[in-house]
């Protein structure tokens, strides 16, 4: 079972999205809130494997409750849920560490697959906010290519992650174990002094590696 925390301040919409991740069977909304500061304390006394995220909620919005659940548990996952498509507020829920913006009109479906996308690793963006945020992620950084510290085997899996590529795919793609590339992407974080897979991500983006 994969446990879901959901933070949606309006109750009906919550239930209505609860219903539509539970559709699938190995999927579970085991915790709700109706704000971002309840959706921290949930963190901080049950276990969660993917948080979803409304962006505007009282108290504590989306994007703050994101940048402290990404720094206590980075091994949690985060998606941002939302009606707003806007560039801005995409590229701040990619920085504060989430692995994935959604609008709530996505079909259900859609949402289950962009769930499943950031559990193993991937980032996932809807295609009509990609379609506002990449030209930014593009345009902000000069097309220098990778760092020039960085190996052809570092390169390659810079690569996959930027295509959302999760560890093991990674490793069956090029004939090494989980582990390796788990101390490959360590190294990769030292080097260009970024935080996490995310921050990868962006940094392939920017650099036109993908």
């Amino acid at each position: 079972m994969i446990r879901i925390l959901l933070a949606e301040d309006q109750g009906m919409v919550r239930q209505g999205l609860k219903m539509m991740i539970e559709t699938d069977p190995e999927l579970k909304v085991t915790g709700e809130a109706s704000n971002g500061k309840d959706a921290v304390t949930l963190c901080e006394t049950h276990q969660f494997d993917l948080i979803i995220l409304d962006i505007r909620m009282p108290v504590m919005d989306g994007l703050e409750a994101s940048r402290i659940i990404h720094s206590r548990w980075p091994e949690r996952k985060v998606l941002i849920l939302t009606t707003f498509n806007d560039d801005k507020y995409a590229l701040e829920a990619l920085k504060s560490g989430a692995r994935g913006y959604m609008l709530k009109d996505a079909e259900p479906e859609e949402l289950i697959r962009s769930i499943r996308s950031c559990l193993s690793g991937g980032i996932m963006l809807q295609d009509q906010v990609a379609a506002k945020v990449m030209p930014k992620l593009i345009n902000k950084e000069a097309s220098e290519g990778a760092d020039p510290s960085i190996t052809p085997r570092e390169l390659d899996i810079i690569r996959r992650i930027g295509e959302g590529r999760s560890n093991k795919e990674i490793s069956e793609e090029l004939g090494l174990s989980v582990g390796t590339i788990k101390n490959h992407i360590s190294i990769i974080l030292d080097k260009l002094e970024l935080r996490d897979r995310t921050q990868i991500a962006i940094y392939a983006i920017r650099r036109n590696i993908v």
